[in-house]
């Protein structure tokens, strides 16, 4: 069949219908010569994108489209033989990023592209920056050669939006004043230029230093707009809240003679910590000159009341305060109960090798006995039949293998269940030996997780931090550790940690630093040697309600029984006598 034709003779309407139709004609034919006009326009503009004009506002959009991505190998392309003779790629490149380090540059936004004048292609730019806000200006982009042909041209005024032939970018900046650092009551720890202290014994512990940008450092505060001659905080609280207290610097940036943007400096706010004074010196005192460490947290906050010495800068074989994880791990995977018993022993081998009990004593009996006498002839194996990817995710979720909240804090670490190796190894890291490694902070840590019904409170020095918390075991797990625990102090290695009418909780470590196996026999060297072994301690109170976590470490000092535990007690007192 023909295909009908759709368009019908006027005679072959009706009356309503033949003024319908004509009067489209007549908007047709009045719409006619419009899109003619339209088409011709078209025409038109395709010739004029293809002329000169365009094709050179194309190359300095393409320039500017590069640098907008950091491409600085592609910029470099579109310059001309002979920049390209006076210049290599990495000098270019490193002009162009000195240049958006002096202005502290973020990013960078094309606006518009004008006609060419004067031998340069105008574009106007935002630029966004660190320090001065955002600027907008124009980029003149010189050309050499035309049309097609034609290529950017190096000159200082390409190196940044705003710069006229012949200028380059400066910036003078000045710090504002730096904050004081308080503690917990309100005391000033450090103030003013020489940020002193009414308490300078508690100040000279914690506040830390300040001093001229370290080297690593110095691309990272110059980002920031810090001056070259900058002191910052170096260590303890002035670097851990080095952003806070400095507050932004200021300044002003200049196309040569010419302000292109200006900032006034903001004075740093002060910092109250939660560092209490009074457990500050009560720490120092407890430390008592030696090298060591001595770490107090608040369980229901998370919030570190005193740091003393090394307690969270230095890391140590923890000892037997890590059986804490591994009865934590071995609990919740449910091959173990609190009153599961093991023969009475004074070594345990694994793969072979033997591993003894300190001083080669007998232990065993149930799980509890067992924890409260440290006894690593029921750990050590205990922890290679829990295995290592249990092992090492309990330890894990208590913190090890994650960066500090506290900045500067060394990382606890254990090995990565793919690497801990054999039976021996787990079993040594099962009792805190092996490559395990952690500081007096990051044990605290651990019994304020049991403290704290198997909520792991993450550490803060900022008072008034609304509390962050970490599970890792349940409730019942956690409770059933904390007995053990408070054995620990009433019968076991720890008993030189008990307060008169307060339960405490605790777990001692006794880490050895080379081996001490067979140190009853005559002449083995490392016989009774203090030194061959870390002493630690961490313990709470009162248990059940606790109110303070302390921890200590003294590394190279003997049994945590006898150097840590003590320590550890002299600060509870010191806490639970002040309302803690």
């Amino acid at each position: 069949m023909a295909q009908r034709s759709v368009l019908l003779s006027d005679s072959r309407l009706g009356p309503s219908a033949r003024r319908r139709h004509r009067r489209r004609r007549r908007v047709l034919g009045r719409a006619l010569p419009l899109l003619l006009l339209a088409a011709a326009a078209f025409a038109i503009g395709l010739v004029i994108a293809a002329g000169p004009g365009n094709d050179e506002r194309a190359t300095a959009a393409r320039y500017v489209r590069a640098w907008i991505r950091g491409d600085y190998r592609s910029m470099y392309g579109l310059l001309d033989a002979g920049s390209r003779r006076r210049i290599s790629e990495p000098r270019f490149a490193a002009e162009v990023q000195r240049a958006a380090g002096t202005a502290t540059l973020s990013s960078l936004r094309l606006l518009r592209v004008g006609g060419r004048s004067g031998g340069a292609i105008p574009v106007r730019m935002l630029a966004r920056t660190r320090l001065f806000g955002s600027l907008r200006e124009v980029l003149l982009v010189p050309l050499s050669g035309s049309g097609a042909g034609a290529r950017v041209h190096l000159a200082s005024e390409l190196l940044f939006p705003g710069l006229h032939a012949g200028e380059s970018l400066t910036r003078s900046v000045t710090l504002g004043a730096r904050g004081s650092i308080l503690a917990s009551d309100g005391m000033p720890l450090a103030e003013g230029p020489a940020r002193s202290s009414p308490i300078p014994s508690v100040a000279s512990e914690i506040v830390g230093t300040l001093g001229p940008i370290p080297g690593p450092q110095k691309a990272g505060y110059a980002a920031l707009g810090y001056p070259d001659g900058a002191h910052v905080g170096l260590d303890g609280l002035e670097r851990i809240f080095q952003t806070r207290l400095a507050g932004a610097p200021g300044g002003v940036l200049r196309a040569g003679r010419r302000p292109l943007a200006h900032i006034a400096p903001v004075a740093g706010q002060a910092v109250t910590t939660t560092i209490d004074p009074r457990l500050e010196q009560a720490a120092i005192a407890a430390i008592a000159g030696n090298y060591a460490g001595l770490a107090v947290m608040n369980p229901r906050t998370g919030g570190i009341e005193a740091l003393a010495g090394v307690a969270f800068s230095v890391v140590q074989p923890p000892g037997s305060t890590m059986k804490i994880v591994t009865a934590t791990a071995a609990l919740d995977a449910g091959i173990v109960t609190l009153g599961t018993t093991f023969p009475d022993s004074s070594s345990a081998t694994l793969d072979g090798y033997t591993l003894q009990n300190a001083n080669g004593e007998v232990c065993g009996g149930t799980l509890l006995n067992a924890f409260a006498v440290s006894c690593n002839s029921v750990f050590a194996p205990l922890g290679a039949r829990l295995g290592g990817p249990r092992l090492v995710a309990m330890a894990q979720r208590f913190g090890f293998d994650q960066p500090s909240p506290i900045l500067g804090a060394a990382e606890s670490t254990i090995p990565s269940a793919a690497t801990i190796g054999d039976a021996l190894a787990v079993g040594s890291s099962a009792i805190g030996q092996g490559l395990v490694q952690a500081s007096a902070l990051q044990m605290t840590d651990v019994a304020a997780t049991i403290a704290d019904h198997g909520r792991r409170p993450l550490p803060t020095l900022l008072a008034g931090q609304r509390p962050r918390f970490v599970r890792v075991s349940s409730g019942r797990v956690a409770s059933e550790v904390e007995q053990m625990m408070v054995a620990v102090v009433r019968f076991g290695t720890g008993q030189s940690a008990q307060i008169s009418g307060v339960e405490v909780a605790g777990k001692t470590g006794t880490a050895e630093l080379r081996t001490t196996q067979g140190a009853s026999v005559a002449g083995n060297p490392n016989a009774g040697a203090a030194a061959n072994t870390d002493a630690w301690f961490v313990g709470y109170a009162p248990a059940g309600h606790p109110r303070v976590v302390v921890g200590a470490l003294f590394p190279n000092q003997g049994a945590g029984g006898g150097t840590a535990a003590p320590a550890v007690r002299q600060v509870i007192e010191a806490a639970l006598a002040g309302g803690h």
